[in-house]
């Protein structure tokens, strides 16, 4: 009976005929989630995406030691070992603490980065594909004055006039990261902005802010989204880089790239103190590229279902 409940419930979902906007929208979900779950790798880095958010949300049961008080007497540069899992730093602090706490301040970057790049992004990009003409030319040349500059440098050239903390440096790195996303947005404005439903929104009396607003950024979303998953990777790097130079977290904050910085000087012997906060930051990393492949694959539109 249960396999019939499912199988009928699967028929329900993959309906050719949709009786609702919720039946259509719950079958475009599950197409894409069957496209996504084939792909064993985007499932894998699924898991550590989520492996990530548990290390965050629980960090205060997950990590045995404070991740700012060591025992500098007793417990300074041991090996990996029973008591610390992956060793301990310089001033005598678990390396393993630092980083599941490190994780909160990794999610803190890459989360308010997107919040704020992936809109100014998509608005400038959607404004400059409608309106066309010298307000499309004149956002897309201040788009190439950005992307004309590595983003590590030009998010250095930010820190150094804002000065060195973790809060300047998100506004840095989002500063750096916004163009791409206008420029996906853009092409993606310009393939519909001649669309018949366009036309008829346009002779139904809607002005351009609620076309732009209701009918094409809905539809640059899910490239935008994409866009964002993958460059995530991106971003961990710039923040990782920002703390090696000190200009992004300030110690005694856990950040990932600051105790990569603090474990250099002891890279020939204590090794752990540097190779475990490297390996955290390339194994989150691999999680956000594999998911963002993952994605791409489950929504892009021109897939079959498979």
């Amino acid at each position: 009976m249960s396999a019939e409940i499912i199988q009928s419930r699967r028929e329900w979902l993959l309906s050719d005929r949709p009786a609702s906007r919720m039946q259509a929208r719950l079958g475009r979900a599950y197409v894409a989630w069957r496209r996504f779950s084939a792909n064993r790798l985007a499932v894998l880095g699924l898991l550590i995406i989520i492996a990530l958010l548990v290390l965050a949300a629980f960090a205060d049961v997950l990590a045995p030691y404070s991740p700012t008080v060591g025992d500098l007497k007793n417990a300074r540069l041991l090996p990996p070992g029973a008591a610390h899992w992956f060793g301990t730093d310089d001033l005598g602090r678990d390396i393993y603490s630092r980083i599941v706490y490190g994780s909160r301040w990794t999610l803190y970057v890459v989360i308010l980065v997107a919040v704020i790049a992936a809109p100014i992004g998509l608005l400038v990009g959607t404004v400059a594909g409608y309106a066309g003409g010298w307000t499309d030319a004149v956002l897309m040349r201040i788009t190439d004055i950005f992307l004309a500059f590595p983003k590590l440098v030009l998010a250095l050239a930010f820190v150094a006039a804002l000065g060195p903390g973790i809060e300047n440096a998100v506004l840095a790195i989002a500063i750096t990261s916004w163009p791409p996303y206008a420029r996906i947005a853009r092409a993606e404005t310009l393939t519909v902005r001649n669309s018949d439903f366009i036309k008829a929104v346009q002779l139904m009396g809607a002005s351009p802010f609620r076309i732009v607003l209701r009918h094409i950024m809905p539809l640059c979303i899910s490239s935008l989204i994409i866009r964002v998953t993958l460059d995530m990777a991106g971003i961990i790097l710039t923040a990782a880089g920002l703390g090696f130079l000190g200009l992004g977290a300030q110690p005694p904050l856990p950040e990932w790239g600051a105790m990569i910085a603090s474990g250099r000087r002891f890279i020939l012997d204590q090794w752990w103190v540097a190779a475990a906060p490297g390996a955290a930051i390339l194994i989150v990393s691999l999680g956000f590229n594999l998911l963002g492949d993952g994605l791409r694959d489950a929504l892009d539109p021109r897939s079959g279902d498979q």
